[in-house]
């Protein structure tokens, strides 16, 4: 996707006297356009303003530039002072492919904004989205109710598995071979963690590459992260099973312990080895064993 900056000059006014001008200020966006009270909150946040009255965003253009942060900027992140966020998932569009052989999203409007204005009252509109997907949509959290029928579901999953966990990170990108075994977790304390497992395989991403000989976890190891109670397992691959055959080891394993597997993550090489905290909080679904998640790490300053 090409990344997107607002270019645009901005005036303050404090309710206490007094102004600030900014000239040709840029921002990273996530998409392809901002809007003036997002660009805005941007500035009294990363500028620490108080007291402010009005800002005013002049002269704003769209240009097409690499980003500057490490993270794209909405509304600011609400981290604690010296943390940073990253943000560890895919971007779900309509029409992308996660998994062959499954359906893509279908995302449109269920009401748009130009239907709307008919419904409210002049000069207020809005837009209600509607999608159509697989659970198995962009990057997705599978619980046990994914691999077995008795197994609990979305809405019977423990946030503790999922919510504030502390994090490690087992590095095996550029390894030979596509078998990750027992051996490459023997060095981590991996027990009541989320053990995310950078390969760099999200390099590949919506590429036909992404689907061919993909890293992948031995059977073994999905018993040792098992037996070493680990509290969840995430990859940035194309599936955490060898998918050549139709047997899933690993997926029965791990979710047969109830532990949760999140996969298709990304910027897993952004991590520190350990030192982080982890969250890949799904929504409450009853009889739904897998959904897209937005898994996020917490980094100390």
């Amino acid at each position: 996707m090409t990344e997107k900056r607002a270019c645009f000059d901005f005036e303050v006014s404090f309710t206490n006297g007094g102004g600030l001008q900014g000239q040709d200020f840029r921002l990273d966006i996530d998409g392809d356009d901002i809007d003036d009270a997002e660009l805005a909150r941007y500035v009294i946040s990363d500028l620490r303003l108080l007291m402010v009255g009005e800002v005013r965003i002049l002269n704003k253009r769209i240009i097409e530039e690499r980003h500057k942060r490490d993270e794209v900027i909405g509304p600011p992140a609400a981290a604690a002072p010296g943390q940073r966020l990253v943000d560890l998932s895919h971007v779900i569009e309509a029409g992308m492919v996660t998994y062959k052989g499954l359906p893509a999203p279908l995302i449109c409007d269920h009401l748009s904004r130009e239907a709307s204005r008919s419904v409210y009252a002049e000069g207020t509109e809005f837009q209600i989205g509607r999608i159509e997907m697989v659970g198995n949509t962009g990057t997705y959290l599978d619980t046990p109710y994914h691999r077995y029928a008795d197994g609990h579901d979305l809405a019977d999953l423990p946030l503790a598995r999922v919510a504030d966990c502390e994090g490690v990170v087992v590095r095996v990108a550029g390894a030979a071979g596509c078998a990750i075994d027992w051996t490459a977790f023997a060095a981590q304390e991996v027990r009541d963690k989320a053990v995310l497992v950078h390969t760099g395989w999200d390099r590949y991403w919506r590429t036909d590459q992404y689907f061919e000989d993909h890293p992948h976890l031995t059977e073994a190891a999905a018993v040792y992260l098992r037996d070493q109670g680990a509290r969840l397992v995430g990859i940035d691959s194309h599936n955490i099973d060898d998918t050549t055959g139709n047997t899933r080891p690993v997926h029965s394993v791990l979710l047969g312990a109830g532990i949760p597997i999140v996969e298709h993550m990304t910027r897993l090489g952004e991590l520190p080895a350990s030192g982080f905290r982890f969250s890949a909080v799904p929504p409450k679904m009853r009889r739904m064993g897998t959904f897209p998640v937005r898994p996020w790490a917490i980094l100390p300053g």
